[in-house]
């Protein structure tokens, strides 16, 4: 599993289009987007600012777009290739495949919180304490296996063909109702009520908590660990059924 591992982080870091468009492209997006706004206006009952508050949703979207977009596509890629059919004759067991896959593409998430996180101290001079500015790295790279999981189950579910079109629906579902782009707290009520429980805006809330002070909600901690457990477990059924297709 760690030789698999090594090698799915080699193949990622050698995809320079994915690797600008996971890395480079939210920190652009947050640096558009904070740029356009007052630097010391409150967002909501936050008391934080929006190149703050900002800052982890670029950060998460980085995650999110590491961990999901590439994962579906080379998993159902890899399918149709044959690829996975050929690892099926190694000792690899099904879970290792699944955690190899999850492990990799959430490593490979680490430059583009990073990125960000540079851009928002360097140009709209983000300040935090240094253990802040550590419990965000964690908690965002940690939170990503949640969506790296979402990955590997889409990755299993759709073909090569469908998995773009479907895989991007659910990635731009996913940050629109979080909250990444723009903040919840401008969402009408009863939009406010749905995105409570999607899986991006608690990941996102994670950091949003540190950022004030304060340790992670335990509500968003459970609704994470929640979906975790559904995708992941979505992912290892899928990988069984896919075994016993071939």
């Amino acid at each position: 599993m760690n030789t698999l591992i090594k090698l799915e982080i080699a193949r990622t870091l050698r995809n320079k289009k994915f690797m600008f468009f996971s890395v480079l492209y939210p920190a652009a997006l947050y640096l558009v987007f904070s740029s356009s706004a007052k630097g010391n206006d409150k967002i909501g009952d936050t008391g934080l600012t929006f190149p703050v508050l900002y800052m982890v949703s670029m950060a998460s979207f980085g995650a999110l777009t590491s961990v999901l977009i590439g994962n579906a596509e080379r998993i159902a890629k890899e399918r149709e290739k044959g690829w996975v059919r050929q690892l099926r004759l190694t000792s690899l067991p099904g879970h290792g495949y699944v955690m190899s896959k999850m492990t990799s593409a959430s490593v490979v998430s680490l430059p583009a919180i990073v990125a960000v996180f540079l851009v928002a101290a360097v140009t709209k001079g983000v300040r935090l304490d240094a253990w802040q500015w550590a419990s965000l790295l964690g908690v965002i790279w940690a939170g990503s296996l949640v969506f790296a999981a979402l990955g590997v189950a889409i990755g299993y579910t759709a073909t090569g063909d469908a998995v773009r079109p479907l895989s991007m629906a659910i990635y731009f579902l996913l940050a629109a109702l979080g909250g990444l782009w723009f903040p919840a707290s401008q969402f009408p009520k009863w939009l406010q009520n749905i995105a409570e429980y999607v899986p991006t805006h608690a990941y996102a809330a994670l950091g949003q908590s540190i950022e004030v002070g304060n340790a992670p909600h335990m509500k968003d901690v459970a609704i994470l660990a929640v979906y975790l457990v559904i995708f992941a477990g979505g992912a290892a059924w899928l990988y069984r059924k896919d075994t016993h297709k071939a």
